[in-house]
């Protein structure tokens, strides 16, 4: 039988009973499918549940087929080897006796001959080159991320099951494991907001708050689909809304109707023209027609409302959000920031920048690209201050505002809101909730306490308080922003720092996020000494 992974009637809730996905139904067959979706609709609970690290509160999942799954932390020893993430030291061992004439006859009988073709072909197809006996303290994290996938794949499982393989990768080891699932022939269920990984997939599963959708082909088939879907999610709220501004005139004209009659009779008891017994029927029967009347209306009502509410949430579930934002006002001749002949590093006598000159002038765009260990977050301490050169000038000339990973520059123990008046002094209330919304922090959202956001989360809220306040800065730096963002969060991101008229110095090795921002040029790094 073919290898499948079908989940049935799933369920799953947050400890605190918030609910991910409820009587989810799935089917996973032997191609390659992007598993996307906003952060924190449990995509990664959804791959835990797959690979048995989670149970499901309720429904089954039925695997018929072999799983590798891809660890994202690869935690080493500071003796463990390539051959021991592989699981084959002690074979390798007996191949070292055997040609030392010192194996067993048994050891012989079940030594095996292709092990280090086998191993060295899995490590060439991540792009990683690497020796069975290569200690993986010695290997950067993206290497060692690259080398648990080649471990993955040495085994030839029916799917590989991966969560954000290509985050923290370099451009060269993202290239690796893009080629690497353009190529597989088995299946592979992915977790990514790599759009260029996304390309080379059979299939895009969407996880949303309604549950969750396949649709055939790659990333841009999927995006022409939603666009379609999203023309139609918009012409059924439009007629939602239509419906309950007609039910809400026709109760109205009936209950002025019914008013009038009743008016009518009214008068004409005064006038002592009906018998008593009769004047009292027709009071009844008219509040019994007008209680009728109310609540037919109210029933149809309802239901137009809650037709309008499911067409909202299908907007708003389709509808990307969009970031706009306050002038800058940087001049297209000021000089923003000079390096020269800078030399830096960490050790004495071993520096990770040497002679470095460089400058950005008006808004210009910059990305600083380079291979893991080149340097890059190394250059963002210069010019941030927090190292100082060893020879050499680095000069910041305008104020400037830096997002690092850990979004550092908010206070995790307090409120997003209160991140933002912090860092906006001069803001008012009512400018702070609106730029907070603009970055999907509505209402009670805002109140949220940074210490206990997403990584998605986090940066999103970094950007809004450095992006969204009265003048943002002239220079903004960031170090890798797309990391920890869904797919929907960087196309809003790309849109807002289109929008920015300030300079930009962006470290990121995602190449699609770099054209959609414009980068007008490269400062590429060569192969430094220490991890960057």
């Amino acid at each position: 039988m073919p290898a499948s992974i079908t989940l049935s009637n799933l369920s799953w809730s947050t400890p605190d009973g918030r609910p991910l996905f409820s009587n989810l139904d799935l089917n996973f067959g032997t191609d390659r499918a992007g598993l996307v979706g906003r952060n924190g609709v449990g995509k990664t609970t959804l791959l835990k549940l797959i690979s048995g690290q989670l149970q499901p509160q309720s429904g089954t999942i039925a695997l018929g087929g072999s799983l590798g799954v891809l660890r994202q932390s690869v935690q080493v020893e500071a003796d463990e080897t390539v051959g021991d993430l592989f699981g084959v030291t002690e074979a390798l061992a007996v191949l070292r006796r055997a040609e030392a004439g010192e194996a067993t006859a048994e050891e012989l009988a079940s030594a095996n001959w292709t092990l280090e073709a086998r191993m060295a072909s899995a490590l060439d197809r991540t792009g990683i080159d690497a020796e069975p006996g290569t200690r993986l303290a010695a290997l950067s994290g993206g290497q060692r991320t690259r080398a648990g996938l080649a471990a993955l794949i040495f085994v030839e499982p029916d799917f590989l099951i991966l969560d954000e393989p290509t985050n923290n990768l370099d451009r060269d080891g993202r290239r690796a494991v893009i080629d690497l699932l353009a190529n597989w022939r088995a299946g592979a269920i992915a977790v990514s907001h790599d759009r260029e990984l996304l390309e080379t997939m059979d299939a895009i599963v969407e996880l949303t708050s309604l549950g969750a959708t396949r649709y055939g082909g790659n990333w841009s088939q999927y995006r022409e689909r939603k666009a379609v879907e999203l023309a139609a999610a918009q012409l059924d709220l439009a007629d939602a809304e239509k419906r309950v501004a007609e039910v809400e005139r026709s109760a109205q004209l009936t209950a002025e109707r019914q008013a009038r009659r009743d008016r009518a009779g009214r008068k004409k008891a005064a006038k002592g023209d009906l018998p008593r017994i009769v004047a009292g029927a027709l009071k009844r029967r008219s509040e019994a027609t007008r209680g009728d009347n109310a609540r037919l209306a109210e029933r149809r009502r309802t239901q137009a409302l809650e037709d309008a509410a499911a067409a909202h949430d299908k907007i708003e579930i389709l509808q990307p959000f969009s970031v706009t934002l306050p002038p800058a006002g940087l001049p297209a001749n000021k000089v923003v920031l000079k390096m020269d002949s800078a030399t830096a590093g960490y050790r004495p006598a071993d520096a990770v920048l040497s002679d470095l000159s460089f400058e950005i002038v008006g808004p210009e765009r910059i990305a600083v690209t380079g291979p893991n260990g080149s340097g890059k977050t190394t250059l963002l301490a210069l010019v941030t201050g927090e190292l100082k050169p060893w020879t050499g000038t680095v000069s910041v000339m305008t104020k400037f505002a830096m997002l690092d990973q850990q979004v550092s520059l908010l206070d995790p123990s307090i409120s997003i809101r209160d991140n933002f008046l912090r860092i906006n002094p001069r803001a008012a209330e009512n400018a702070c909730r609106s730029a907070l919304a603009r970055f999907m922090f509505r209402a009670d959202a805002a109140l949220q306490i940074v210490s206990t956001l997403s990584g998605g989360q986090l940066l999103r809220a970094g950007l809004a308080c450095v992006l969204g306040g009265p003048k943002p800065p002239s220079l903004l730096i960031l170090d890798e922003p797309t990391n920890h963002l869904d797919i929907d969060s960087i196309a809003a991101v790309e849109s807002g720092l289109r929008a920015y008229d300030g300079a930009l110095l962006v470290v990121s090795h995602d190449d699609v996020f770099l054209d959609g921002i414009g980068i007008t040029r490269r400062l590429e790094l060569p192969t430094g000494h220490s991890p960057a």
